[in-house]
């Protein structure tokens, strides 16, 4: 049969990743992540412009879903708190702990995986900066929306700013509303458990979760339901995007190794031509002869000039002439 292992010219074969070469490309990404929120906070008034905006749109619409699980969320503690639990922290655990367990045990896809929750997380970045929105939490009371993670704060370690360790809150940017990320990963989340799970429960964890934390990003004013849908296009925006990204890479690794195959081999070729001892054009050197002028130490000077044979029968003449000798 013939082989099926081997790549065409100009490709990379796939080798297993390893996770001390991952490890900071994921803490790469989410400091970029952390810092664009830190550092492109947006403008309070455009902000909340935005938020009412999308709530007018919502409404004209009738896609205004926030407000009745807000209220259910304010009103019902067993369902506010554990809410504000799943909002503050799934999706730091959930997320990670499937990349771990694609890279365990399903490392064949889980370079596309990452590559496709990267990508989308550097889309919604954009969408941070470009887009600036209030949360329905930080309107004006009058709109009709209360903060449960101000409401129950005292339930958890977040503080009534954010969802950020008590402290903390005036370091993130509030105002990165749209698109939902955690709509977008919660989604990634559930497609590979879909997928890769193997199992009835894992496909239910993979439908469920997605859901419920669009519900809880929702009911605790997050995010509008228009945030999440653009959540979601993000994602499918990025699930595009990673094949191009991918090959991209592949071509790019494919020059770099070219360049520094090339360099290595000019270096050695360079080293092995600096070693070799090049004897000087002005010697004079006969055949059989390894050091030059060795004629003049043996048949004395002058000994290539005048008639007689040629140098090279001197030289065999003279091995001739030792050879009797020493017999």
């Amino acid at each position: 049969m013939p082989r099926t292992d081997t790549a065409p010219t100009g490709t990379v074969v796939p080798a297993r990743l390893r996770w001390w070469t991952e490890l900071p490309l994921i803490l790469l990404v989410y400091a970029c992540y952390s810092a664009g929120r830190l550092l492109v906070k947006g403008n309070e008034s455009t902000a909340v412009d935005h938020g009412l905006t999308i709530l007018r749109f919502e409404k004209d619409l009738w896609l205004n879903a926030e407000h009745p699980l807000n209220r259910l969320f304010t009103r019902e503690p067993w369902i506010g708190i554990p809410a504000d639990f799943w909002y503050a922290s799934l999706h730091y655990l959930v997320t990670p702990a499937i990349l771990i367990w694609l890279f365990r045990s399903r490392a064949v896809r889980y370079r596309a995986a990452r590559t496709w929750l990267m990508t989308s997380t550097f889309i919604g970045l954009i969408g941070f900066t470009l887009l600036p929105t209030c949360p329905p939490r930080l309107l004006d009371p009058g709109h009709g929306f209360v903060d449960t993670m101000a409401q129950y704060s005292s339930y958890g370690w977040w503080g009534g700013q954010a969802s950020a360790p008590r402290g903390l809150g005036s370091m993130t940017n509030q105002y990165a509303a749209m698109p939902s990320l955690h709509v977008g990963w919660s989604l990634w989340c559930g497609v590979m458990l879909w997928r890769y799970g193997g199992t009835r429960t894992t496909k239910v964890l993979g439908v469920a979760y997605p859901l419920i934390t669009t519900i809880v990003v929702m009911g605790t004013a997050n995010h509008y339901f228009l945030d999440a849908v653009a959540g979601a296009a993000v994602m499918g925006l990025g699930l595009l995007l990673a094949p191009h990204i991918m090959r991209n890479a592949d071509r790019a690794k494919v020059w770099v190794t070219v360049r520094i195959t090339a360099r290595v081999a000019s270096g050695s070729t360079r080293s092995r031509g600096a070693g070799t001892s090049i004897v000087s054009g002005g010697c004079q050197t006969a055949p059989r002869e390894r050091i030059p002028r060795q004629r003049e130490s043996v048949f004395g000077p002058g000994a290539g000039s005048g008639p007689g044979p040629e140098p090279g029968a001197a030289s065999a003449d003279a091995g001739d002439g030792a050879a009797a000798a020493a017999r």
